[in-house]
């Protein structure tokens, strides 16, 4: 099991980065050209809903993402340190814009990209963990 882990500041800007490097390593690992949009989707929307969440309450910390080739599954997980007892539904003010909450849509979205999601909030952050199936050979070692 071959272990990639990255961070970044809270910046939109380094979502396009996180989701480059996230493809290139899938690649690596052997998961199907065919679904390596829905990897760079599912990891540019769950880092995006990381980079809103660390502006809203902890700009200076770090966004990190853990990237795993473990036993044939390529494994993502996208950790904020942002506090998040749980994972609340979104709420439009009266103007029609979304309040800052956690967003649900961007959660379903990721759920409907990645073969196998789990979603674990909690007071010290939120971690989204996401998984496609890899080729247990992949092109290269990481």
């Amino acid at each position: 099991m071959a272990t990639v882990e990255l961070t970044f500041s809270a910046l939109p800007a380094h979502v396009r980065t996180a989701r480059l490097v996230a493809t290139a390593i899938a690649r690596r690992t052997g998961v199907a050209e065919a679904i390596l949009d829905e990897v760079r989707l599912a990891v540019g929307e769950a880092c995006s809903r990381a980079v809103e969440a660390h502006r809203l309450h902890c700009p200076g910390e770090p966004v990190r993402i853990e990237l795993r080739d473990d036993a044939g599954r390529f494994e993502v997980t996208v950790a904020d340190a942002a506090p998040s007892e749980d994972v609340t539904p979104q709420v439009l003010e009266a103007n029609g814009n979304l309040m800052p909450e956690i967003d649900n849509l961007g959660i379903a979205v990721i759920a409907g990209l990645a073969d196998d999601v789990e979603v674990l909030p909690g007071p010290k952050g939120m971690r989204i963990r996401m998984s496609w199936p890899a080729s247990p050979h992949g092109i290269a070692a990481l």
